[in-house]
């Protein structure tokens, strides 16, 4: 076959399962690869599929392998097989049919195929397998291996067989803590995973998991500097012209030094990775994933998933962390993403000294979370930059769907100015479009208490197995949420609600992904450090805000179809609803503006403030004025909430008026409504056109 026949079966391939997946009755709505993007994949005209990360990446190639203008034919004729394993594993819709792998499950659930990756079973398995000696090194460490988690499996039976199960669990889980510190790196990388897996282990041994940190002892300091060196072309003192001579972190996979630039003076971090350590991570996840192989049964009856699925997850982002160009790049990402937000610092890193075991960026002085005094001190307004910190989380989440994987107090800095800052780039996940519209749907069902549709949003993140029977699940999150606010959402505590939904998880066959049990650790972990700045820290207080602001003002259809979900209840409009999340979205705007002039340098006079601090509705009336005219569906629900109760609900009317009033420029308004009158009306022709020609 030719290059373009191949060129045409790849466009009709992914527009017919485009097409076919907004039927998905699995909740995959939209497009298999996300929404709207026309464009040219690899010299045809098809959709691209939604990366959050770079425009630049290709649907077919969202991972370290950089895009290019032409592929050939052979690539294209792998892509096809890629494409035909996809699709089976669409059509068959069930993890545990032969005919789907766990990595074409986990494109699916993710919205993206990803051919070219770092991680794939049968990449490790060669790898391994290539090793000299690595069947007696797979033997001797595979019997270690066993060995020692028999023993520790063997004492678990004798503690039930006597009838000391539970009396022996603090014990128990502090010896599984201690044994995977003593198993390795790859072994400390899973406890810090199952430490936010509920639907794993049992919520004692998750608290005692939670302590494992990557504070361990430094691997000697010529051993790295031969790393830097070999990794940089150079020796040290042409690069540095000092370099600290012990180090500033060590974790399990690398760690760090503060050091000088000889060319500009300025101070820089060095992180370096630990030697030899690649080919134990491989030889380990070769090992779990054989283990996992023959525990797929009990997996699939308790969390409706393979084992070899979970292994597959966590060996995806351990191999990720081992690559520091990877990391370069999520560092670059981020610094895009937060450009024009002067509130957050994300350090610059210096492309030409990285290599994929050494990783060279700016150094940040700033105030460690942990030390609360010390922020204080400085003059930072604590309650202002928790808001700059919980409005830069949020927005890594359901804006940017790429967002910090482990923001633990010593990845987060207070800078003097009042700024936040990251650093540690190695654990990053991404969103997809898809996940990011069913994360706010979810939000939406919950201010609705529309809880049958929150247990179908679990479905279609990939929490449930699709077919799971949702009968027992709904009342148990109606239950959750409602003794989680029935006194006031200001008293909402997400390490409260955390922990019913851990219990719910080790009831039901509830798997939590890969990727989602990053964002609960990121909200856990940010959560608790402000409340170590602020005991009296609400979430719901700065978070809400945020939310309401955005549905109001983001011009995201997807966002907009929310907004009206929200406005409406059971046919009816939420006037109330309405005004708070004005008020809300206007708290908001008021919190941020003047933090973000201050990071932008400028001087703040009251004038100013209230200048910069104006709440811009004009594009969500517009929109509103257009949806009103052209949707006789909507047109008729706002004369029924108009005329709600056989009155006039001009007093609400009024109220909404007041509300917005000081934030508007009426007359400007007005003239963009007229102005947009004859693309209104071409758009009531089409929709007549249309009716018209289906009536026929």
């Amino acid at each position: 076959m030719s290059a373009p026949s191949y060129d045409l079966v790849l466009a009709a391939r992914a527009s017919s399962f485009a097409s076919r997946s907004q039927d998905c009755n699995h909740g995959y709505g939209g497009s298999f690869l996300g929404t709207k993007f026309p464009t040219e994949l690899m010299g045809v005209t098809t959709d691209r599929g939604h990366c959050p990360r770079r425009k630049d990446h290709e649907v077919f190639a969202v991972s370290s392998v950089p895009s290019r203008a032409r592929t050939t034919s052979s690539e294209k004729k792998t892509l096809l097989k890629r494409w035909d394993s996809v699709e089976n594993a669409y059509t068959n819709s069930s993890i545990g049919e032969k005919s789907s792998t766990a990595m074409d499950v986990l494109d699916f659930e993710r919205g993206v195929c990803i051919p070219f990756r770092k991680y794939t079973p049968e990449g490790v398995r060669q790898k391994v397998l290539d090793e000299p000696a690595a069947f007696f090194s797979i033997i001797s460490r595979g019997v270690e291996i066993l060995w020692k988690l028999g023993y520790y499996w063997a004492s678990l039976s004798y503690d039930c067989l006597i009838g000391k199960g539970e009396e022996m669990v603090p014990f128990r889980a502090e010896q599984l803590r201690n044994l995977l510190c003593d198993l390795g790196p790859s072994f400390i990388k899973a406890g810090q995973v199952l430490a936010n897996r509920p639907d794993i282990i049992r919520e004692d041994y998750m608290n005692e998991l939670c302590i494992l940190q990557d504070d361990v002892p430094a691997f000697p300091n010529k051993v790295a500097f031969e790393i830097i060196e070999d990794q940089l072309g150079a020796p040290l003192e042409t690069i540095f012209s000092r370099i600290s001579s012990g180090t500033v972190a060590a974790a399990s996979l690398g760690q760090v030094y503060r050091a000088t630039l000889r060319n500009s003076g300025k101070e820089v971090a060095i992180k370096v990775q630990r030697p030899g350590i690649e080919p134990i991570i491989y030889r380990d996840l070769f090992l779990f994933r054989t283990l996992a192989s023959f525990l797929n049964g009990i997996s699939l009856k308790k969390l409706g998933c393979n084992a070899e699925l979970i292994v597959d997850e966590f060996g995806e982002k351990l191999l990720e962390e081992l690559d520091y160009t990877l990391e370069a790049r999520n560092i670059r990402d981020f610094v895009e993403n937060f450009k024009n937000d002067p509130t957050v610092k994300i350090p610059e890193v210096y492309q030409e000294l990285c290599g994929s075991r050494v990783l060279v960026m700016e150094w940040i002085d700033g105030i460690r979370c942990t030390n609360p005094q010390a922020i204080k001190d400085a003059g930072i307004n604590v309650p202002a930059f928790i808001t700059v910190g919980v409005s830069a989380a949020l927005r890594q989440l359901l804006e940017f769907g790429l967002f910090h994987g482990d923001p633990h107090p010593g990845n987060i800095f207070a800078m003097r100015d009042g700024r936040i800052a990251y650093v540690d780039f190695g654990n990053v996940a991404e969103l997809s479009q898809q996940n990011k519209q069913i994360l706010i749907d979810a939000v939406v069902h919950a201010v609705n208490e529309d809880y049958v549709e929150m247990a179908n949003d679990f479905t279609r993140l990939g929490f449930l197995s699709p077919g799971t029977d949702l009968t027992p699940i709904v009342p148990a999150l109606e239950a959750i949420w409602q003794n989680s606010t029935v006194k006031s959402l200001s008293d909402f505590n997400f390490r409260s609600v955390t922990a019913k939904f851990n219990q719910l998880v080790y009831q039901y066959p509830i798997r939590i992904p890969e990727r989602f049990s990053l964002v609960i650790r990121s909200l856990l972990t940010q959560e608790g450090i402000c409340l170590t700045l602020q005991p009296d820290f609400k979430f719901l207080e700065v978070a809400y805000p945020y939310v309401a602001k955005r549905l109001l003002t983001d011009p995201d259809p997807a966002l907009r179809e929310r907004l009206i979900q929200v406005l409406f209840k059971d046919g009816l409009f939420q006037w109330k609803r309405l005004e708070n999340l004005i008020v809300l979205a206007r708290e908001q705007v008021e919190m941020m503006s003047p933090l973000q002039a201050k990071g932008k340098g400028r001087n703040i006079t009251k004038s100013s403030e209230n200048k910069a601090a104006k709440l811009d509705l004009t594009d969500t009336i517009k929109d509103g004025a257009r949806v009103v005219l052209t949707d006789a569906g909507i047109r008729r629900q706002l004369l029924m909430a108009f005329t709600e109760d056989s009155r006039l609900h001009i007093e609400e009317l009024l109220d909404i008026y007041r509300l917005i009033e000081g934030e508007l420029d009426f007359g400007n308004l007005v003239i963009d409504i007229v102005q947009g009158i004859p693309a209104v009306t071409r758009e009531l022709m089409l929709s007549w056109s249309e009716s018209v020609l289906v009536d026929r």
